[in-house]
C-alpha cells in the first residue's frame, strides 16, 4: 500500500471503545436469548415447527457470533500481519484473536507497482497455507479456488483493477488435504496520487458455518414443504373416504318409513381443530330388513388415511353383519376378531344398538366406549354398560348385551370421546347430562344436535368427535 494510504489509515480514528463495548454487550445478550429459544426448540425433535424454529435459531446464532467477532476486531484494531509478533492481551482480558475469529476474518493487499503481497496471519489460517510461505500473487490466488469458482474470482479482480469496481463476492477455497471452505471477499482498489490503481486491498471472511446453517435451513424448509404437501394429499383422501362411507343424510332422518313408532335421527361430525388429519370416528343409522333400526358410533385409533380406511372396514362389517341378523353382542365379538386379525393392528371402541320400533325395546352392546345417555322428562342418566373390552385388545373377549325399554319422546345420545373438549370422560358426561331440560324440550333431533354443536363445537379440540341423537 502506498505511504499516503498507510498514513490515511493511521490517521483514521477508531470508534469510541465504550460504544463498541456496549454493542458487544448487546450482541452477546441477544445471542443468549436466541440460544435459549434454540434450546427450547430442541425439546421435541419430531415436531416440524420445532425443526424450522431450530434451523432459524442456528442461523441467527451464527450471524450474532459473526457480529460479535467483527465488533471485537473493530475494538482491537487491524489484523496482525504474517510474521508480526503477537501482542499479548491485557491481564485478565480475553484474547480477541482466540476462538472462531482467528480462522474467519483475514486481510490482504496486493501492490501492483512492486508485485509485493501482504497477508494477515488470519488469512493464512483461512486458506490453510503455511505462515512461513510467501503470500500468493493475484495471478496465483485462483490456484487455491475451486475450479468452478475460478472464473468468478478472476472477473471480480479484473473489474476491480481495470474499472475500479469494489469486490463483493463469494467463492470456495480448496485447502490442502481436500477440505473446502466458503470465503466471502470484499475489496477495493487503492489509488496512487495520479489516480491510477496502485494496489488492491481486501478482507476475506470464512463463511463456511453460515453456509452450512443456510443449507440446513433450506433443507428443513424443503422437508417441511414436502411434508405439508403429503399431509394435504392425505387429508384430502381421508376426507373423501370418510364422506363416501358415513351416511349421506344431513339433518333429521326418520325411519322406518310409515312405521307405528318412527325414530327421529340426527348426527354430526366435529373435526379436530389442531391438526389437519381426519380421525377414525364414525356414526351410522340404518333400517334393517326386519324393520328394526341399527344405531352405532365408534372410534378407531390413529388418523389420516389409515384410520379412515380402518373405519370404513369396520363400518362395512357392522352393516353387513347387522343385515345378516347378528345381535349387538355377537356383532361386537366378530368385530373384535376382525380387528385382531388385520394387517395393521389397532384399537377401537364402539357402541352397537338394535331398536325395535314396534316394542320400543333397545338392545345394545359396547366395547370400551362411553355409554349412551338417556334423557326423559327433563332429566338424563347414563345407561349401565354391559361388559365389553376395547376392540382389538383381547382376542377372546366376550361382549354382553343390555336391554332398555324406551318410551315416547325419550331421547338417546350416542357420542365418541372428545365431544366435550378438554374434559375427561366422567366430567364430559356430567356436562352433557346438564343439558337434559334443553334437549327434552327441543322439537326435533336436529335441534338437539344444533344445541350441542353450538355449545361444544366452538372450542378448540385435540381430537375429532361425533354424536348421534335418536328420539322416539
Amino acid at each position: 500500500m502506498p505511504s499516503h494510504v498507510f498514513a490515511d489509515h493511521a490517521a483514521a480514528q477508531p470508534p469510541e471503545r465504550g460504544t463498541v463495548d456496549a454493542l458487544i454487550s448487546q450482541t452477546r445478550r441477544l445471542r443468549g436469548e436466541v440460544d435459549a429459544v434454540r434450546r427450547e426448540a430442541v425439546a421435541d425433535r419430531g415436531d416440524p415447527a420445532g425443526r424450522w424454529q431450530r434451523a432459524l435459531c442456528d442461523l441467527a446464532v451464527h450471524q450474532l457470533d459473526d457480529l460479535d467477532d467483527h465488533l471485537a476486531q473493530l475494538r482491537e484494531g487491524p489484523p496482525r500481519a504474517a510474521g508480526e509478533p503477537a501482542v499479548p492481551p491485557a491481564p485478565g482480558a480475553a484474547d480477541p484473536r482466540r476462538g472462531s475469529l482467528l480462522s474467519r476474518v483475514g486481510s490482504a493487499e496486493w501492490n501492483l507497482l512492486t508485485d509485493e503481497a501482504s497477508w494477515s496471519c488470519e488469512l493464512y489460517e483461512i486458506l490453510g497455507r503455511d505462515p512461513a510461505a510467501p503470500p500468493l500473487s493475484l495471478d496465483e490466488l485462483p490456484s487455491l479456488v475451486h475450479a468452478d469458482d475460478q472464473p468468478l474470482l478472476t472477473a471480480m479482480v479484473t473489474d476491480c483493477l481495470i474499472d475500479g469496481k469494489p469486490i463483493d463476492g463469494e467463492f470456495r477455497v480448496v485447502r490442502p488435504g481436500g477440505g473446502v471452505r466458503h470465503v466471502h471477499m470484499m475489496g477495493e482498489p487503492v489509488l496512487a496520487a495520479d489516480g491510477s490503481t496502485a494496489s488492491m486491498w481486501a478482507v476475506l471472511r470464512d463463511v463456511s458455518e453460515l453456509r452450512r446453517s443456510r443449507l440446513a435451513l433450506r433443507e428443513t424448509h424443503e422437508s417441511l414443504r414436502r411434508r405439508r404437501e403429503t399431509e394435504q394429499t392425505e387429508h384430502r383422501l381421508a376426507v373423501e373416504l370418510q364422506e363416501a362411507v358415513l351416511p349421506p343424510w344431513r339433518g333429521s332422518l326418520r325411519f322406518p318409513h310409515g312405521g307405528p313408532a318412527r325414530l327421529d335421527l340426527a348426527a354430526h361430525y366435529l373435526p379436530s381443530s389442531v391438526g389437519a388429519l381426519i380421525g377414525g370416528d364414525w356414526y351410522d343409522a340404518m333400517e334393517l330388513p326386519d324393520g328394526h333400526a341399527l344405531l352405532t358410533v365408534g372410534d378407531l385409533t390413529g388418523d389420516g388415511v389409515t384410520a379412515a380406511s380402518g373405519m370404513a372396514m369396520l363400518l362395512g362389517a357392522v352393516r353387513g353383519m347387522a343385515v345378516a341378523g347378528a345381535m349387538p353382542g355377537r356383532l361386537m365379538g366378530w368385530l373384535n376378531g376382525l380387528l385382531d386379525t388385520t394387517a395393521r393392528p389397532a384399537l377401537g371402541s364402539a357402541i352397537c344398538c338394535r331398536y325395535d320400533p314396534a316394542t320400543r325395546l333397545l338392545t345394545w352392546a359396547q366395547a370400551g366406549h362411553p355409554a349412551p345417555l338417556l334423557f326423559r322428562d327433563g332429566t338424563g342418566r347414563t345407561l349401565t354398560p354391559p361388559a365389553g373390552a376395547l376392540l382389538g385388545a383381547a382376542p377372546e373377549a366376550a361382549y354382553e348385551q343390555a336391554e332398555v325399554q324406551l318410551r315416547p319422546r325419550d331421547l338417546l345420545l350416542l357420542h365418541t370421546d372428545g365431544l366435550v373438549p378438554r374434559h375427561d370422560r366422567d366430567t364430559a358426561t356430567e356436562l352433557l347430562l346438564s343439558f337434559a331440560p334443553r334437549l327434552t324440550e327441543a322439537r326435533t333431533a336436529e335441534d338437539c344436535v344444533r344445541t350441542l354443536v353450538e355449545e361444544f363445537g366452538r372450542d378448540p379440540r385435540e381430537d375429532d368427535a361425533c354424536l348421534l341423537i335418536a328420539r322416539c
